[in-house]
Formats: structure tokens, C-alpha cells, sequence
């Protein structure tokens, strides 16, 4: 279904793991490559709850990462995570460029904190964890309590809990994402070859 998808998975350290770990897996049995896109050296700490979980390593560095070579992006929350996220400007022009291209973005609990940043939020309605509603909204997000919304190829879900959910309709945008990308292909493609 995503044969041939690259996936970003955008973290520091502090992720809350099953954040990562669960969609990852979910992406990769879907045939996407996912590749860890960090601003930690090496490798990035995953937290679950408030305890220091499994470490994974690095595939990218954030400082290195184009956001045009990757199809798709995926954003775990956790507090730590997006909260060093949303400072460090390469990081939010990271986020930022998946919006201007029109590629699909999936957030999940705290993550969304990265997109106020990023300043993609107006008019959207999306959902999170609850703490940080109010930060949504003031971005202009219509904030609502559910297990998963679609808006426009952002993909969005509250809480661990919500995982089955955020990973079918993660995986059915990305697919729709991709079909609709590669219908615009070949029709660029056959109007230039009109003009030939």
C-alpha cells in the first residue's frame, strides 16, 4: 500500500514510546521506510510515562534532513519531545515544508505542540492531548475530543490509547496522499508530452 513511501519521524529526546514505536511498526508492515530524523547525536531517548524507556538510533540528522525527500511525516508526542522541537528553527522549517508541499503530516498526543511553531494550524480541526488545547486554539485550531481526526492530510489522535485508530487512517492519507501525488504526475506529465 506504501511500498516505496519515506516516512519522517521527527523526535528529540523524551518521545513517548509506543508514539514511535506502534505507528513505525504499522508504516513499515504498510512497505513505507521510515527513517528517525533527530537533532540528538547518534541516538534519541524514548520515555514512557515518566520513565526513561528504549533508545533508538538516529537515521538522520535533523541539521541534514530535506523535507523533500520524504513523502510523509509522522510527529509522536510526549512532552519533552516537542517541547525542544518547537525551538529550534530547522526543526520547525522541517515541519513547516511537509505543509507548503502538501504532504501529509500525522501527530499524535503532545506533537501537535511542533505545528503551532510552525504556524499550520488556522482553520484546521484537529485533536490532542488535552493539555494543550488551548495552545491549538490560540494557533487557529478548531480543537475537538476524539480518538482520531483527518483534516486536509493532517492526521491527528489524543493519546496512546488511540493508536489503532491513528495508524489505519495514518496509513489510509499517506496511501491517498500518494495516489493523488502520482495522479498529478502523470498528468504533468502527459501535458508536457501534448506540448511535445
Amino acid at each position: 500500500m506504501l511500498n516505496g513511501m519515506k516516512v519522517a519521524i521527527l523526535v528529540a529526546d523524551g518521545f513517548e514510546l509506543p508514539e514511535l514505536v506502534e505507528p513505525r511498526r504499522a508504516l513499515d508492515e504498510a512497505g513505507a521506510e521510515t527513517f528517525i530524523v533527530s537533532p540528538m547525536k547518534g541516538e534519541v531517548q524514548g520515555w514512557k510515562h515518566f520513565d526513561k524507556a528504549d533508545k533508538f538510533a538516529v537515521d538522520m540528522p535533523l541539521e541534514k534532513a530535506d523535507a523533500e525527500i520524504f513523502d510523509a511525516l509522522l510527529l509522536p508526542g510526549g512532552v519533552a519531545n516537542p517541547d525542544q522541537l518547537r525551538v529550534l528553527p530547522k526543526a520547525v522549517a522541517f515541519v513547516r515544508a511537509f505543509f507548503d508541499a502538501g504532504k501529509p503530516v500525522a501527530a499524535i498526543c503532545h506533537g501537535p505542540w511542533t505545528l503551532v511553531e510552525a504556524d499550520v494550524l488556522s482553520g484546521r480541526t484537529i485533536t490532542s492531548w488535552p493539555s494543550i488545547k488551548t495552545d491549538l486554539k490560540n494557533a487557529g485550531a478548531r480543537w475537538v475530543d476524539r480518538e482520531v481526526v483527518v483534516d486536509d492530510g493532517l492526521v491527528s489522535s489524543r493519546k496512546p490509547d488511540d493508536i489503532p485508530a491513528f495508524n489505519r487512517k495514518m496509513i489510509e492519507e499517506f496511501a491517498r496522499s500518494r495516489n493523488v501525488r502520482s495522479a498529478r504526475t502523470a498528468m504533468g506529465a502527459g501535458a508536457r508530452n501534448d506540448a511535445g
